[in-house]
């Protein structure tokens, strides 16, 4: 999980997200309710919960850690063959638009000609 946060077109993404939702929040006094509602729901769900699933995870701690070490590969492989994972989202966004733009003023102009 970690290592998956640390991808800059995640990380940038998590944090888009968190703006707009912290936004959202300080504009909109009933929206701001509701999610407060919600985030104490959230933490007391996951105290519970990790109460609960710590003596498991203890067990099967080798289990994890195998899978960890594969999914770590496999996400270290993942940042070399998408090199768009190693960008901010607001770039992307950018050359996207670029592109499509282009993209479409020569199909106007291989129409028009």
């Amino acid at each position: 999980v970690n290592q998956m946060g640390s991808l800059t077109f995640v990380s940038s993404a998590c944090d888009m997200v968190s703006t707009a939702y912290a936004s959202t929040k300080e504009s909109h006094p009933y929206i701001r309710s509701v999610c407060d509602a919600a985030e104490k729901g959230v933490k007391s769900m996951t105290e519970a919960t990790a109460s609960c699933v710590q003596p498991l995870l203890t067990t099967l701690e080798p289990q994890v850690a195998a899978a960890n070490e594969y999914a770590s590969k496999g996400l270290d492989k993942l940042g070399e063959k998408v090199p768009l994972l190693q960008k901010p989202v607001d770039q992307v966004i950018s050359e996207t638009k670029e592109l499509v733009s282009s993209t479409v003023a020569e199909a106007k102009d291989a129409v028009s000609s």
